[in-house]
Order: C-alpha cells, then sequence, then structure tokens
C-alpha cells in the first residue's frame, strides 16, 4: 500500500456464495449445478443461490416461484443456519489470527484492519492472499477480497473479481478509480437512489465529485454528506470489532396462505419463541417490536411499537407482537409470510450497569 503513518490496510473479505457453497461441499451432487437455499419451489424466498443458478437471473431475496421460472432446473434446499454458523466460526478465527480488528458484517463477510498485524507482514495484498489461501485449505470454501485505504473503497475492491478473486485499490489510485465507477457499483448507493441520481445526469464517480455537498444534502438529505466524501475516496470509518447489533428477528414463509387470526396466532407463536431465544443467547433486550406482513399479492406491512422498558423474554414479545397483529386491525388479506424482530437494543452487562447506578443514586 503506503508507507504513510495516515494510511490504513483495509481488507474486506466476502465469502462467494456461502450458503449455496456450502451445500455443495457437504454434498458433492450439487457440485456445478444450479442451487437456491430457501423456501421451496412453490413459496418462499431465495436466500441465496449458487453461480451456477446466478447466470438464469437467479439471486437472493427473489420471489421462489419466480426462480423456478428463470431456471427450471433449479434445485432448492432447506438453509441450515447452525451449519453456516459452524463454518463461519471456522472463517473469523483465521481473521483473529492475522489481526484483532475485525468488524463481521455478517456469517460471511467482514472488514479486517491489517496495519499493525500480529504476522507482522507489511503488505496488506500479501495478508489476504494468505487469508483466502487459509480459508480454503481449512474449509473447502473460496472468498474474494478487496484490499484498500477504507472501508469504502475495500468493500468495492471485493466485488471486482468475484467469485475467487481479490482486487487493490492503492491510495495513488484511489480517485481514478472512483470517477469511473458507475454509479450503481457505489456501495451504500441502492437501485432507488441510483435511478434518481441518474435523472440527475450522476452516472458515474465524476458526475458525482462534480456535484457540491449543498446540492447532495438537498436532494438526498443527510445521505448527500456521505456521497459528497466518498465520491472524492474519504471514508474515516473505523473497523469496530463490538459493533453492535441493530436487531434480533425471525419470519416464515408458510406453504399455505394464512387467512384467520387463529392461523396467524398459532404462526406467530413460534417466531416470537425463536427471537426469544436469540435474544437471550445474544444477552440483548430492546425496547421496539416490529411485525412484518407479507401478503398474497407480495406487498409488504410493517407495523411496530416502543416501550418504556427493555424486554427478553418471549411473554413480553408475544404480547407485543399480538397487540401489533391486531392493531388497527387483523389482515383483511390472506399472509404468506409473517416476521418479528426486536429493535433498540441494549447489552445486558450495560444494561444492568445503567440500573445499578440509578439505584445507588437514589
Amino acid at each position: 500500500m503506503t508507507d504513510s503513518e495516515n494510511t490504513r490496510k483495509i481488507i474486506h473479505i466476502d465469502m462467494d456464495a456461502f450458503y449455496a457453497s456450502v451445500e455443495q461441499l457437504d454434498n458433492p451432487e450439487l457440485k456445478g449445478k444450479p442451487v437456491a437455499v430457501g423456501g421451496s419451489r412453490e413459496r418462499g424466498v431465495v436466500a441465496a443461490a449458487s453461480y451456477e443458478a446466478r447466470q438464469f437471473g437467479v439471486h437472493s431475496a427473489l420471489a421462489s416461484i419466480m426462480a423456478a421460472r428463470r431456471c427450471p432446473n433449479l434445485i432448492f434446499v432447506k438453509p441450515r443456519f447452525e451449519r453456516y454458523k459452524e463454518v463461519s466460526l471456522q472463517i473469523m478465527e483465521i481473521f483473529k489470527n492475522y489481526t484483532d480488528l475485525v468488524e463481521p458484517l455478517s456469517l460471511d463477510e467482514a472488514y479486517l484492519d491489517v496495519t499493525e498485524n500480529k504476522k507482522n507482514i507489511v503488505s496488506a495484498m500479501k495478508i489476504a492472499m494468505n487469508i483466502r489461501a487459509d480459508i480454503l485449505a481449512a474449509t473447502g470454501l473460496t472468498a474474494s477480497a478487496g484490499v484498500s485505504y477504507n472501508k469504502f473503497l475495500a468493500k468495492t475492491a471485493s466485488d471486482i473479481n468475484k467469485p475467487d478473486g481479490m482486487s487493490v485499490i492503492l491510495p495513488e489510485e484511489g480517485q481514478a478509480f472512483i470517477e469511473q465507477l458507475k454509479i450503481e457499483k457505489f456501495h451504500g448507493i441502492g437501485k432507488v437512489t441510483a435511478e434518481k441520481m441518474k435523472k440527475f445526469g450522476v452516472f458515474n464517480g465524476a458526475d458525482l465529485k462534480s456535484k457540491s455537498s449543498e446540492w447532495l444534502h438537498r436532494n438526498f438529505g443527510k445521505a448527500g454528506l456521505h456521497y459528497y466524501r466518498i465520491a472524492r475516496g474519504i471514508d474515516e470509518r473505523e473497523v469496530q470489532p463490538n459493533r453492535v447489533r441493530k436487531s434480533i428477528g425471525a419470519e416464515n414463509t408458510f406453504e399455505n396462505d394464512l387467512e384467520t387470526e387463529q392461523e396467524l396466532l398459532k404462526a406467530l407463536q413460534p417466531i416470537c419463541q425463536t427471537v426469544a431465544n436469540r435474544t437471550k443467547k445474544a444477552k440483548n433486550a430492546g425496547k421496539t417490536v416490529s411485525l412484518k406482513l407479507k401478503y398474497d399479492d407480495f406487498t409488504i406491512q410493517t407495523r411496530s411499537k416502543t416501550v418504556g422498558s427493555y424486554i427478553s423474554s418471549f411473554n413480553h414479545i408475544w404480547a407485543l407482537a399480538v397487540e401489533l397483529l391486531r392493531t388497527p386491525e387483523i389482515p383483511e388479506k390472506p399472509i404468506r409470510l409473517l416476521g418479528i424482530s426486536l429493535s433498540n437494543l441494549e447489552k445486558e452487562e450495560v444494561r444492568y450497569g445503567i440500573q445499578l447506578r440509578f439505584e445507588y443514586e437514589e
């Protein structure tokens, strides 16, 4: 990278089609075939797709029925999250061999700050190569890597040579790279925002850089300042090893649409229990419960309620979930998916620390 004291060395590691690749690894009969993890051919949503399936336009969050139409030979596999967590732990341990500054974004993705590292390797590119080789040796899976001087560019770089590839963006190359980057390729700029930008004549990084911070703020709100900075290669976010979790949730897509209150309540109960179990395991509690409803026409509605104290038990989550289901009224249209999430989270040790302090102040 560079010898400058002010330049960080950031690596973004992203496993290749992680869930689908684990399934192909564990079941050799699936190797080389189009695989979709999640749902079923008739119902549900694709959680992950193998690269063979992606060639047909199958991708995550696509309705299973649409995925099956695009790829008639698509093989649906039920997700095994415990297995994915097991492999993820192996991968995270490999990261920790090089640095403690690891910020997991999900089971299969993380940022690493290797400016100073346990192996005393000067080259971040060399570290990324070693990590990818270690992952392959330990798990049999491939990973892609992006290496640069900040999070934004490292994340962007990891997508360039997927799958099983690596890309490096040096400090002296950053600005030129950003200027030619298509606006829809900017991490953090989604499809809707990209289309809005194109209407303003912003098609790439150079176009984005030409806009003032005032103009961006006026048209894109608070995010405008972020866009102004990344167009100039400025991203001072640190790799945060203790990244705070924002929500804990669970959802279920049903084989047959649910139409009665009794059916909805029966289906909601195990979802609430799963959220309570996950909350307890994470030693968390939250103040906001959200109910997600997906109707038979695929429209989605979310209902939320925030309470005055932290909750984590099944009884509390269940009571609020039932209230949300009935307020303002029981859904009139058939329901294909129900989801519950708990947010406004606080860790147990932090929460109890606050409570103890209040007791002593009294």
